[in-house]
């Protein structure tokens, strides 16, 4: 420990480039790497940092550098996304990812400002829950503004690996943005520790931290009573949009969904995108045509009932679209349930659209510059009402999150309408290596603040059952068809989180403010 109080002076002589150095190494404590000690020891000489800068305006400057490292590398698996498609040149996802980098940096650089103006200058207890404070609002203000990029909470590195939560098993009474902010407090509180020289004082924190995350789960929730299958098709991302796959890719979701139990109704699961067929009737014709199906829907839809069995149920991706003079107008996101005889009994669209992935902000501006969306099609999708849990009877309630959508901390449960599990479609085939391994994450994170288990059903992995611990029962890797049968896990009582939402890591937010700012009258007084 005195070592690393000795590392300070080597640090602080070029605060902006160790600033930004900090914020990749900071971003290694996300999956697939999962270096949690590494990145809660950079957050402290983060927080060091920013405490010890001569005043406030220098503070934001290095919370903005640390952010522009941070976000980049974090978000490397986005450079990806720009090799799937052909209308922009693929190198420039490299550049992509720095650009945003530089808007999400805006966030750190707040907290920083935040925890400087409360607690003033030097490294103690004032600044230290001053800066976990703002830290809480920081990220609240960056999964809302402009439709919000909850990506990447700083609690994912206290998620610990998939047979026990880690100190993420506190998200039920924090909710995730708090939980970042306390990563950030007992970051900042051992760099205190550290520059102060109180040695053992900082050991404690370390072991109660590494305690925290290799305590074993807590006890299994009671078996459930649902039997489902969930399907992972293993498409490559080149065939989800090549029509001369996709009889072949719906008989590859066939062969994973027949029943082992002949008779056994269940839920069967399909991910987002690796269905072609539009199911909804009352299009023009041509746009059956362009699908399989023999371009009859209700023989789409009847040939999936004949797969899945009696009794049983699908919820699986779709794409709905808007029809406006016979011209489709726009699309949906969408999740359709349907029973065995090809009766559609619910469906649900997709609020959170992926700005460039789904739609094309400002297109009148930017498509004459060349831009264009990151998925084929020449229409944008159109966001739909928000979470909605879906009755299916004796097939329980599903609350439905497609892809991106299950990031979104506080926004994945119809409140007062409580699904009994929520279904995460998905399709990370365009997220690279790192970006799957950190949403299947975020899915965790969801499971456990809101008491639900999440089923993810993905076109090329991760795929997973993660029970209400956010402990993952089953999955399947990247790359590989294949598929899990077994009981959705019982859900667990609702949680503080899910009575109070996102009010609850604002009022730790605000709670730890105002506990900086009585810490700094009385080191003033």
């Amino acid at each position: 420990m005195s070592r690393l109080a000795g590392l300070w002076p080597f640090l602080s002589k070029r605060p902006r480039l160790t600033a930004v150095a900090l914020g990749v190494i900071a971003a290694t404590g996300f999956q697939p790497l999962g270096w949690w000690p590494v990145a809660l020891l950079a957050m402290a000489a983060f927080a060091a940092l920013v405490a010890e800068a001569p005043d406030a305006k220098r503070a934001a400057l290095l919370g903005w550098l640390f952010g522009v490292g941070h976000f980049t590398f974090g978000n490397n698996w986005i450079a990806t996304a720009f090799t799937y498609q052909a209308e922009m040149p693929a190198v420039l996802g490299w550049v992509a990812v720095p650009l945003l980098s530089l808007y999400l940096a805006v966030y750190p650089a707040l907290a920083a400002l935040g925890g400087r103006a409360i607690a003033g200058r030097g490294l103690g207890r004032a600044f230290a829950l001053a800066f976990a404070g703002c830290w809480t609002v920081s990220e609240m203000l960056r999964a809302t503004v402009f439709t919000g990029y909850a990506w990447n909470p700083f609690a994912m590195v206290l998620l610990g690996p998939f047979d026990r939560p880690g100190l993420a098993a506190l998200a039920p009474w924090t909710g995730t943005y708090a939980l970042s902010g306390l990563a950030v407090l007992l970051a900042a509180g051992l760099a205190a520790l550290l520059r102060a020289r109180r040695p053992l004082p900082a050991l404690l924190v370390a072991a109660l931290v590494a305690g925290g995350m290799f305590l074993p789960a807590a006890s299994a929730p009671p078996a459930g009573r649902l039997p489902f299958t969930l399907v992972q098709p293993g498409l490559a991302q080149p065939r989800l949009t090549d029509p001369f796959y996709y009889e072949a890719n719906f008989v590859r979701l066939a062969e994973n969904s027949l029943s082992h139990s002949p008779g056994l109704p269940r839920v069967v699961l399909w991910p987002e995108s690796g269905l072609a067929d539009y199911l909804r009737p009352g299009y023009p014709q041509r746009f059956y045509d362009r699908m399989t199906a023999l371009g009859d829907p209700l023989f789409a839809r009847r040939r999936i009932g004949r797969v899945i069995g009696p009794g049983s149920v699908l919820l699986t991706g779709a794409v709905d679209l808007r029809i406006e003079g016979g011209r489709a107008v726009g699309a949906y996101n969408a999740v359709t349930a349907l029973d065995a005889g090809g009766e559609i009994l619910g469906g649900y669209a997709k609020a959170h659209l992926v700005p460039y992935g789904e739609y094309l902000p400002m297109r009148p501006v930017l498509e004459p510059l060349g831009l264009s969306r990151l998925v084929e099609g020449t229409i944008d999708f159109i966001p739909g009402p928000g979470a909605r849990t879906l009755d299916l009877g004796l097939k329980g309630k599903a609350g439905v999150q497609v892809c991106y959508e299950i990031v979104f901390s506080g926004e994945v449960v119809e409140r007062g309408h409580r699904p009994d599990y929520i279904f995460n479609p998905s399709n990370d085939g365009w997220f690279g290596r790192y970006g799957p391994p950190q949403h299947l994450a975020q899915a965790r994170l969801r499971a456990i603040e809101e008491g639900l288990p999440v089923l993810r059903a993905t076109t090329s992995g991760i795929s997973a059952v993660i029970d209400p611990r956010g402990v993952v029962q089953a999955w399947l890797p990247m790359h590989r068809a294949g598929r899990i049968d077994g009981l959705v896990p019982r859900a667990a009582p609702p949680t503080p989180f899910a009575r109070l939402g996102n009010g609850l890591p604002l009022a730790w937010a605000v709670l730890a403010i105002a506990a900086a700012l009585i810490a700094t009258r009385r080191r003033v007084g």
